[in-house]
């Protein structure tokens, strides 16, 4: 595969100051500085090479367990030629280039395949390559980083392969063409000699850049496409990676930190002498929404919060109550909304049908729940802000500190931890501007702020509560010829990205309805934004996680009414999308689609496309007698196009699927009075080793354009549980979570 010719004012070539080494860096073909001043700041680097040898590949996104260090790494090792064992991983941030535009580009045009294209892409995609140019940021989400950085880091480890071909020709006395990479050194095979990479990064770095690269085809591949150990994995066995929550400094103190109870309640009066007077107390500091402790110890400061009795000026959401919210989201079903997509005539189409099919459906908030609590390293000097942070946002964290330091962004120094799941929640950075709003109070000492489970419970950023109400039209052939769809959900974007929103619409809330796949003519799908003051945000997989099992359950129950199989349904509406088909046919025949099975146990399926990449499941439950839902298999099929570790593909969709299935069993938020009445595990489970079921997953290599795989396998999950509920039993679920539901015989 050969690329356009470079563009040399986008492409750096320098001798690194660690010791004659090669720096390669490319600015991003989407990058955010059209106009190129030709200044080092204008470039991103991708790759060191040091006169040791050792290979550093750059790397502007965070981990966070999804092994994107590693994939990221080896997309740059297999076209350097590089000797594995010698590549590492540095965390980079700050420059214009880090910033993923190609996220605002997949919000704009709805993120669907390229095989069934999204509304929003038709409409939209115009603007979005032009928007995603000045609203980029540097962020992990939406499972984009290898979507994003895939071929610019190929290109860039290419590029420096041929720039070490070519000082090692010049060296030897041969044709470049004589001479080639592999293992970290340059072979002239025709005389035998070696020449390791190291030993000519400094002659590198004086030749120009080549005017084309070419990129290995697949059947050259030792790297992409196998199973390789990850980077990350010795030093999170050994205890010596570092997560946010091991930051340790010299002179480290560490924060504890007490929200006001309801949402928009504010810090009227905080008396601090009772807790200044306990042992290792340093400072009490008051916020707007909320005050914190400083101590020798975090325990300490926790305690210590509790020997205070702050005066909360009440909020205007005192009486917010979960009961109500779902009956104002109900009625909101009756309103007009805004048409996101409509193909056909829907309306006539509804009229004329002789069997109707109509379901509401209803799904909670959400909390994240991650492993690691929130938690920011913050120190404020006279000169400089330095924070370590567990985020998935650097440009925002970097902001909120600045803002909160009340300093020039340029003053901050941001450094990003493991992140110990982020899920969405760190592409917040309220925990940042806390921090550093902590720190002040105790200048030059670093200060972490940890907070605890309630607090990261109840001060969340939540999956939207959603509703919708969908109508079908059957045909005599058992096929539906009409799909109308109402969407009542807040909007993420109206806060996080406010232009995006100037439509009337949220992409994020209709994602995964406005590109429904089936082959139905007829088509409307609209959105009504809910205004409840919760504050929502991110959540993998975003609107697809409820859209999905909206979209899924009720292609269940329109092939209940037209006596059909489920799967033989979906074939019969899927036929038009190849890739689409082969997941469903290759899910269905690792479950054994159609076996007889014993009494109360059953079989349901979804597929669902999100984020570039495809995925089927099959889920077999047995219900108990009394009600028990016990979960005995998944199987899973996913076509995520090119694959670059296949050992990364497995472990994410389990993980997604352990996800989706803790959220569709017991995960609900809700708020009586004002407040969030869970605060703990005990009151949002998640599921023990016992209750995990048998997971099996397929990798389907189709050949399409690399898709994510971090969030595509949460969406089926919840559907093809409820659907398999229905086999088994015979009772049809329309909300989640399933624990609400009595299953008894």
């Amino acid at each position: 595969m050969t690329l356009p010719p470079i563009d040399r004012r986008r492409f750096m070539v320098g001798s690194a100051a660690f010791g004659g080494g090669l720096l390669i860096g490319f600015h991003l073909p989407a990058g955010a500085q059209e106009q190129n001043t030709g200044r080092p700041k204008d470039f991103n680097s991708w790759l060191r090479i040091a006169a040791d040898g050792t290979v550093s590949v750059l790397v502007p996104q965070s981990e966070m367990g999804q092994g994107v260090h590693t994939a990221l790494a080896m997309l740059v090792a297999e076209e350097l030629e590089a000797d594995w064992r010698r590549v590492r991983v540095e965390d980079v941030n700050g420059a214009a280039a880090y910033r993923n535009t190609f996220l605002v580009k997949e919000m704009l045009t709805g993120g669907a395949t390229d095989e069934n294209p999204s509304i929003f892409s038709s409409t939209l995609g115009r603007l979005a390559g032009w928007i995603g140019r000045f609203a980029g940021q540097q962020v992990t989400g939406g499972s984009t980083s290898l979507r994003w950085l895939h071929l610019p880091l190929r290109q860039a480890g290419a590029a420096a392969r041929e720039m070490l071909i070519a000082a090692a020709a010049r060296r030897l006395g041969v044709p470049a063409g004589e001479c080639r990479a592999a293992d970290g050194a340059v072979l002239h095979e025709a005389s035998g000699r070696r020449l390791e990479f190291g030993a000519l990064a400094a002659e590198a770095a004086t030749l120009a850049p080549p005017e084309r690269v070419r990129l290995k085809p697949p059947s050259e591949f030792r790297l992409i496409g196998k199973a390789v150990p990850r980077l990350d994995t010795p030093d999170k066995v050994t205890g010596r990676a570092r997560f946010g929550i091991d930051m340790r400094l010299e002179g480290q103190l560490f924060a504890a930190i007490a929200f006001a109870p309801t949402f928009g309640a504010g810090l009227a009066r905080l008396d601090p002498a009772p807790a200044l007077g306990l042992r290792g107390v340093v400072a009490v500091v008051p916020m707007k929404e909320a005050f914190a402790v400083v101590a020798d110890n975090w325990w300490r400061a926790r305690h210590a919060i509790a020997a205070l009795a702050p005066v909360w000026q009440p909020g205007p959401n005192e009486a917010l109550d979960s009961a109500e919210i779902g009956k104002l989201m109900l009625a909101q079903l009756g309103d007009s909304g805004s048409v996101v997509h409509e193909q056909g005539e829907p309306g006539k189409a509804l009229q004329a049908g002789r069997r109707h099919v109509e379901a509401e459906y209803r799904v909670p908030y959400l909390a994240h729940a991650t492993m690691e609590p929130m938690n920011a390293l913050a120190r404020v000097g006279a000169d400089l802000v330095e924070v370590w942070a567990p985020t998935q946002a650097q440009d925002g964290a970097r902001k909120a500190a600045a803002e909160a330091a009340g300093v020039a962004l340029d003053r901050v120094r941001l450094r990003t931890t493991y992140l110990g799941g982020g899920f969405g929640r760190r592409s917040e950075s309220d925990f940042v501007s806390h921090a550093v709003s902590v720190a002040k109070a105790v200048p030059g000492r670093p200060v972490l702020l940890l907070y605890s489970r309630e607090d990261d419970m109840r001060r969340d950023f939540y999956r939207p509560a959603a509703a919708t109400r969908i109508m079908a039209t059957i045909g005599a052939d058992g096929l539906p010829s009409a799909w109308t769809q109402k969407i009542v959900c807040p909007s993420i974007l109206a806060r996080v990205f406010p232009p995006i929103t100037w439509t009337g619409t949220d992409g994020t809330a209709v994602e995964g309805a406005v590109d429904l796949p089936y082959d139905i003519p007829h088509q409307r799908i609209e959105y009504v934004r809910d205004h409840t003051p919760v504050p929502v945000g991110f959540w993998r997989s975003v609107g697809h996680s409820q859209n999905a099992f909206f979209k899924e359950c009720f292609i269940d129950e329109i092939a209940a009414a037209a006596r059909l199989d489920p799967l033989a349904l979906r074939r019969r509406l899927l036929g038009h999308l190849p890739r689409h088909f082969a997941v469903l046919e290759r899910a269905g025949a690792m479950a054994g689609w159609g076996a007889a099975l014993p009494s109360r146990r059953g079989r349901g399926i979804a597929i669902h496309a999100s984020f570039g990449s495809i995925v089927a499941q099959v889920a077999e439950v047995a219900v108990s007698r009394r009600g028990e839902v016990r979960i005995e298999r998944v199987c899973c099929a996913v076509d995520c196009g090119d694959v670059v570790n296949p050992d990364t593909v497995v472990a994410q969709m389990e993980g997604s699927i352990v996800f989706g299935l803790a959220a569709a069993m017991h995960g609900e938020i809700t708020l009586a009075k004002g407040r969030i009445e869970q605060g703990n595990f005990p009151d949002y489970p998640l599921p023990d080793l016992a209750a995990m079921p048998e997971i099996e997953v397929a990798i389907i290599r189709s050949g399409a354009p690399i898709g994510g795989i971090g969030e595509p396998a949460v969406p089926p999950v919840a559907p093809a549980l409820v659907n398999a509920i229905f086999a088994a039993t015979g009772k049809r679920l329309r909300s989640l979570p399933v624990s609400r539901h009595d299953l008894a015989a």
